[in-house]
This record gives structure tokens, sequence and C-alpha cells, in this order.
């Protein structure tokens, strides 16, 4: 295997060091969330950091690159309180990397792709139309990471839509069936497909698939 120092990565180019570093942690979540600003201007961006952080009280959480630069999502969440996120299909894959081009501060992202604004439940901040899992979410709080100027923004999900297909009977999302893309990097966009799942692990109990007999 070819090895790499920290002497190494700190002597690279920046664009080489970015797209390792940024790849070698594995596949990350590949999101649009969408926000508005206080005078009614819709804003959508992709993101690659939201996690969960937890299942009850369900939280999210994902990281804000600094706010030296002005940034429409965070200044919008902030005036507001809320945001929505969207998986990302594989037909939108072209139109979501777009987002991350750097539009002025107040620019919509909608009016800049093909991606299209949804609105349900008497929600007003948008949704994007065709994403099969969406998520409107209530900002609970932040925490700033000295070590690299980021922040890192939690969330509480307040109302989650997605296509009946998806469930299974306790729960669980398939998330492969309805053709949402995972990253490989910052530009790397691929199409996971389900292997197997398994029983929840006990120990000296033999691991046993939820469909394999």
């Amino acid at each position: 295997m070819k090895h790499i120092s920290r002497d190494d990565i700190s002597q690279m180019e920046k664009i080489e060091r970015l797209n390792l570093i940024n790849s070698c942690t594995g596949y990350k979540s590949a999101n649009l969330l969408a926000t508005k600003s206080i005078d009614g201007k819709p804003n959508v961006a992709i993101f690659s950091s939201v996690t969960h952080l937890g299942s009850n009280p369900a939280l999210i959480g994902f990281i804000m690159r600094p706010t030296t630069v002005p940034r429409d999502t965070y200044k919008n969440i902030r005036e507001t309180g809320y945001f929505t996120v969207n998986h990302i299909t594989v037909d939108m894959i072209e139109d979501a990397h777009h987002t991350s081009a750097n539009y002025e501060l107040g620019i919509s992202e909608f009016d800049k792709t093909n991606l299209e604004e949804e609105y349900k439940n008497n929600i007003k901040i948008p949704f994007v139309k065709g994403s099969p899992v969406q998520l409107y979410c209530k900002y609970v709080n932040e925490y700033y990471i000295k070590e690299n100027d980021t922040i890192h923004i939690i969330a509480s999900i307040e109302n989650l839509f997605f296509e009946e297909e998806l469930e299974h009977k306790d729960g669980w999302l398939q998330i492969d069936k309805g053709n949402i893309v995972a990253l490989n990097g910052l530009d790397g966009y691929c199409l996971p497909k389900l292997v197997d799942r398994f029983q929840y692990a006990r120990k000296e109990i033999p691991t046993t698939s939820f469909f394999k007999k």
C-alpha cells in the first residue's frame, strides 16, 4: 500500500491535498439544503456533511465552512431558524453540483439550475421537488470548531417526508430504491446498492441477515 505521512500531506499542492483528504474518509451523504431569507428569497446548496446525531430526540448535524465569507445558507438559518434537507437522486447530480458555485450573496441557485422549489404542509421553507427523502429541520444550537474555523450546526427533525416504497415494516428506509447518490470526495457521485442488512448484534450469537435464510 502507498504510505503518505502528515508531513507529505502538508507539502502537497492545495488541490491534491483537498482531493485526497476529502475522499480518504469514505462515502459521504449528498444532500441539498434549502433555506429562505427573512425577505423571502430562496436558496439551495449542496452539503456532504449531514449526519445523524440521535433518534430521541431526532437530531442531525452538519458543518458550515468559515463564515468570514458571506454564506446565504447560514445567514438564512440564523434569521428564520429553519431549513430543509433533500436527498439527491442520480438525475439531479449536475444541477446539485452546480449549487456549489460561488454565486454572490442573495442569488438563488434555484434560478441558476433546473432544481425546483416545492412547498407543502404550510411550511414556508422550500423543499427540492423530486427528492425522495425530505427533512424539515429547526435550528437548535451550534458549536464553533476552533481547529479549522468551522461551525457544527445542530438541528431537530420537525417533519419527515419520503416515498412510501422506501420504507420497510420496521421503519427502516432502503434509500437505494430511490436512486439516491452518495459522494466520494468533493465531486465524485456514486449510486450505492444494498448488499445486505443484519439483525442486532449480540455477543456470542452468530450474525444473521434480514434477507438471507
